[in-house]
Order: structure tokens, then C-alpha cells, then sequence
């Protein structure tokens, strides 16, 4: 199978690309680089340079040969998204429908779509399930959602068959080392902490500590990249098999929390890691742990590389190569 990595050379989207090709599939990766890094582009897989806004491009690159489509080219700072909503709505809607549009024109019937914990905001119940409501806190979480809604429309009105992974928080890099690609003005916690631990960055600023939660920092259910990957293959694979749509979570069912990361950062690094209290971050939910029974049942797929040392030590490998 040929699949279309949009989003390919980012760093979720690079390890979706790798574990593809791992398994023998073709890849081709349509990215424009806003984020992605040409570093993380592998030689067997082919490369297109292109925005999803251009939706001559996207035809045509669907149009060249392929047979699912796997969707992560999306805005994704939280914080932005409060301030910029425009941007968000233009990239992450108007292309996500760009990306629908050329994928049926070309007759191509499977996409995969990274989707996102945030569509559910402030929890009511932890951990979280798929039936959980969904009343995003951002409007991040709101264009995900949104785009979610479309796809079943698209299902029902043009046979498009998709899954929707609802990504807790992604961290690690691969444990082969094969990706070394650092996100580009990270704004999620452990490349921030590797930042600060590599001396990049001079201190960690904790975004609240008043939470309801035990230590009053944010928790979060942190994946480990690897993992993530290992979904997008098993969701393209139940498409292939099952010819029906699906949304799952992806998470690892472990919360950790920021004071918590940070001290085993420390411990991991053996750097100091200096940092202060902020105050919140406007559309932080307190806490978002999953529950991934749906992925185990449904798709055979369980998180086996997300242990706190392995999203910190492979993390770090890429901050201060030896």
C-alpha cells in the first residue's frame, strides 16, 4: 500500500513515516516544512514539498499514486489557538476539507486523522473515555472536533472511511534513533524541559500550581511517540480490513503531572533544570488521563513504550547528543 504522510516530517508525523515504512509500505510526504525538519525525511520515502491550503497540490499528489492518506498537518499550540483563532480555523478546517476534497476526487477511500484529547476540555470523569463529552477548552480543541464531525459527514456522503486517533500527549523520539529532528518553537512540556536541562532554554515556567490535583500542577496522560505510531498502523490496517470508520484514544492511562515530569527530568538529566510558577495558561484542563480500552479491544493496540524514563531518556538523546 502507498500511503501520503501530509504533515510527514513533523514529529509525530516522521515516526508515523518510519513505522510505515517498517512494516513495507510506500510512503510519500507532503509536507511544507513550517515545522517539519528536511532531517527527518527518510530516503525510501518520497518527498513533496506543499501547503494543504493548495488544494491544486494536494490533488496532484494524491493523484500521483495513493491509496489511504494520513492526516497531521494541523496548528497545535493551545495558547496560540486562544489568541489566533483565524489561523486555526483556516488550517486546520479549511485544509482538513482541502485534504477530503482531493481524497475523494482521486478515489481514495482510507484516511487516518490526528486527532486530539482536547475535543473533550475540562473532564468530568477521569480516566476519559470516548463517550466522554466533548466541550473543548481551546479553540484547538474545537477545530479537531469540528473536523471529526466532518469526516462522519464525509463517511456517510462519500464512502470516505476514516479513524480519528485522539492523541493524549505525545513525547519521546524513537528508540532507535533513527528521528533527530527537534520540534521547531516547542510548546509542549518535555521538549521545553530539555530545553531548559540542555541549557538552550534558561528556566521551566509552571504554568499554575493551584490545580486540583494532587501536587496543583497540571496532569497529563503522556505517549510515548513510538506508540502513536504503532496506532496509525493499526488503524490504517482496520480500515483496510473492516471498511468502517472509527475514533479511538491513544494514550498510555498513566497521568503524570508537571512537578512530577520535571523531577524525574532532573533525576534522568542529572541537570538542575531551573523553574518558576506562572500563572495558568488560559483553556488548561487540570487533568486528562485516558482510557484506551476501546484501542486494546478494537485494534489490538496497547502503549509499551511509555514509561516516564523512556519518554525522558530518549527525549534527551536528541537534546544532548553524545
Amino acid at each position: 500500500m502507498t500511503v501520503l504522510v501530509i504533515g510527514g516530517a513533523g514529529y509525530i508525523g516522521s515516526h508515523v513515516a518510519r513505522r510505515l515504512l517498517d512494516a513495507g509500505h510506500g510512503v510519500t510526504v507532503f509536507d511544507n516544512l513550517s515545522s517539519g525538519a528536511e532531517e527527518n525525511l527518510f530516503p525510501e520515502a518520497r518527498f513533496i514539498r506543499g501547503d494543504i491550503l493548495d488544494y491544486p497540490a494536494l490533488l496532484a499528489a494524491m493523484a500521483s499514486g495513493a491509496d489511504a492518506v494520513v492526516h497531521l498537518a494541523a496548528f497545535k499550540a493551545a495558547g496560540e489557538s486562544m489568541e489566533r483563532p483565524e489561523k486555526y480555523a483556516l488550517n486546520n478546517i479549511g485544509g482538513t476539507i482541502n485534504i477530503l476534497n482531493a481524497a475523494c476526487a482521486c478515489g481514495i477511500r482510507r484516511l487516518v486523522f490526528s486527532s486530539s484529547a482536547a475535543v473533550y476540555g475540562e473532564p468530568e470523569r477521569v480516566p476519559i473515555d470516548e463517550d466522554h463529552p466533548k466541550n473543548p477548552e481551546n479553540f484547538y480543541g474545537f477545530t479537531k472536533l469540528e473536523i471529526e464531525r466532518i469526516l462522519a459527514w464525509y463517511d456517510r456522503l462519500k464512502g470516505l472511511r476514516s479513524a480519528s486517533l485522539r492523541y493524549f500527549n505525545a513525547a519521546g523520539y524513537d528508540s532507535a534513533g533513527r528521528i533527530r529532528g527537534k520540534e521547531r518553537n516547542p510548546a509542549n512540556l518535555l521538549p521545553i524541559i530539555m530545553e531548559v536541562a540542555a541549557g538552550s532554554r534558561p528556566l521551566l515556567k509552571i504554568n499554575g500550581d493551584d490545580y486540583p490535583t494532587p501536587d496543583g500542577t497540571c496532569v497529563r496522560d503522556y505517549i510515548h511517540v513510538d506508540d502513536l505510531a504503532e496506532g496509525h498502523l493499526a488503524a490504517l490496517g482496520y480500515l483496510v480490513r473492516e471498511d468502517r470508520s472509527l475514533t479511538v484514544n491513544l494514550g498510555s492511562e498513566t497521568g503524570i503531572s508537571v512537578a512530577e515530569m520535571l523531577a524525574a527530568a532532573r533525576r534522568v538529566t542529572g541537570r538542575p533544570i531551573p523553574s518558576e510558577i506562572g500563572p495558568r495558561r488560559p483553556g488548561d484542563p487540570a487533568s486528562l488521563v485516558a482510557s484506551a480500552r476501546k484501542a486494546r479491544e478494537i485494534l489490538g493496540w496497547k502503549a509499551t513504550a511509555s514509561g516516564v524514563d523512556s519518554l525522558i531518556g530518549t527525549t534527551w538523546r536528541i537534546y544532548n547528543p553524545e
